[in-house]
């Protein structure tokens, strides 16, 4: 003979089940945290957060890498998801990073655009750093292929250092174009301070992968760690 449940307590089950569902997450996303500091206690912890179609957690790490966590905290990796999708690969990982810096306003950046543009690239940079400067002298041709390029503040030596103040300096400055090319060019930017995006530039950098200078990143969500020649650049980027 067949029994059902009464109609309140299948209502009652069903009502559970959202809180009940949160729970979980809830409960692995501490688990994941509890884990990752016992294990890599040399880092902190700046985001936890539940890829839903892997089941995976993904955990960044103040100056370190990202890394991908089981939900018992027992087992991680590092580098980029893939999705499949029938004979399609996505790589999920590079179109977060790029979400990321499309979702910074342009106003934050210092923008050398191209009179047609046709793509852009997104470059962190330090205007200390030898190959940075390669990359700066090459912009003209840049622009004249339809290549956009937007600076993000790198300061390879970290927060407070003499790097970051240049590059606040120039951020903070009359003129960054100007005096961006000015500083890459060897000269002294007179010290400024103002209200500036170059500690939360570093910090994004940090967490999508950034570990050294130029980073450059294209339309489409890759990062090619170092300097590129325009002509190498423009063959990544389809043109």
């Amino acid at each position: 003979m067949k029994r059902f449940l009464p109609l309140f307590s299948r209502y009652a089950i069903i009502s559970t089940l959202p809180v009940l569902f949160s729970s979980l997450a809830f409960a692995g996303k501490a688990e994941v945290e509890t884990a990752i500091q016992q294990a890599l206690p040399q880092y902190s912890i700046e985001n936890v957060q539940l890829h839903s179609g892997s089941g995976l957690y993904t955990v960044t790490l103040k100056d370190g890498p990202a890394l991908h966590v089981t939900a018992d905290g027992k087992y991680f990796t590092t580098g980029d998801i893939y999705h499949i999708k029938g004979a399609a690969v996505e790589n999920e990982t590079q179109k977060a990073k790029l979400a990321a810096i499309e979702a910074l306003p342009a106003s934050d950046m210092i923008v050398f655009k191209a009179p047609n543009e046709k793509t852009h690239i997104t470059v962190f940079t330090d205007v200390d750093c030898a190959y940075c400067r390669m990359l700066h002298k090459e912009v003209p041709k840049l622009n004249e292929m339809g290549i956009t390029v937007r600076y993000l503040a790198y300061p390879r030596a970290g927060l407070g250092s003499d790097g970051y103040k240049k590059m606040v300096s120039i951020w903070c400055s009359d003129d960054p174009k100007a005096w961006l090319t000015k500083a890459k060019g060897g000269e002294n930017v007179p010290e400024n301070t103002c209200v500036n995006p170059v500690a939360d530039d570093y910090n994004l950098g940090n967490s999508i992968g950034v570990r050294g200078t130029p980073s450059i990143v294209l339309q489409d969500g890759q990062l090619i760690p170092g300097y590129l020649p325009a002509d190498s650049l423009a063959k990544e980027l389809g043109l």
